[in-house]
């Protein structure tokens, strides 16, 4: 089930504009979107939900975010790279989920190609930040209207993805994850969380 929804506060701190009064936006702005991260888990919990939203809003898949996790091994990709044609018939029941056949074998899909990568360059983090160099890449955007939809990053890592095996990784999908997971820092710079320089 969706959480409920939460009225809308306001602590009059500067957020990029996306985020408005909401509370579940407000907490995944200011503790997770644009914060680098190194864990394969949290990796293929990102590019699992960002594959779900595709043709969707993010909110829609946020507050459902609980949904997946549970419907999903908490995102253990080697569990959810063994679920069986049985498995899925029931997760295209599960009212917590997008029931999308085609974003559910994909999930299993991506589990698989995602193990993959692991074995060969020791882990998703290790293969997944080469494509920027190792560093996040801070943008310095004064309004929402400037950032893009993809980048040249974003065209190489979903081609490569895809040539893995991966599917719903389009390019515009994955620069979605690549701002999730701090490979890219989107923050405008009047947001109070825009990195300052010392």
């Amino acid at each position: 089930m969706m959480a409920k929804p939460l009225r809308p506060i306001s602590d009059h701190k500067a957020r990029c504009g996306w985020v408005g009064g909401k509370p579940h936006f407000i907490v995944y702005h200011d503790r997770e979107w644009g914060v680098p991260i190194h864990d394969d888990r949290k990796h293929f919990e990102m590019l699992l939900l960002e594959g779900a939203q595709a043709g969707l809003t993010w909110e829609t898949i946020l507050l459902r975010r609980e949904g997946y996790r549970r419907a999903f091994a908490e995102f253990d990709p080697k569990n959810v790279a063994r679920f069986t044609a049985k498995k899925k018939a029931l997760l295209l029941k599960n009212p917590g989920i997008i029931r999308n056949r085609l974003k559910i074998d994909s999930a299993v899909t991506n589990a698989q190609a995602f193990l993959a990568v692991q074995e060969e360059f020791g882990s998703f983090d290790l293969y997944v930040w080469q494509f920027i160099g190792g560093k996040p890449k801070v943008n310095r955007w004064t309004s929402m209207s400037q950032v893009p939809a993809t980048s040249p990053e974003s065209n190489a890592l979903s081609k490569d993805l895809k040539k893995r095996g991966f599917r719903f990784v389009g390019t515009t999908i994955i620069y979605a994850y690549m701002q999730a997971i701090g490979l890219v820092n989107d923050h405008t710079t009047d947001c109070f969380l825009y990195p300052r320089r010392s």
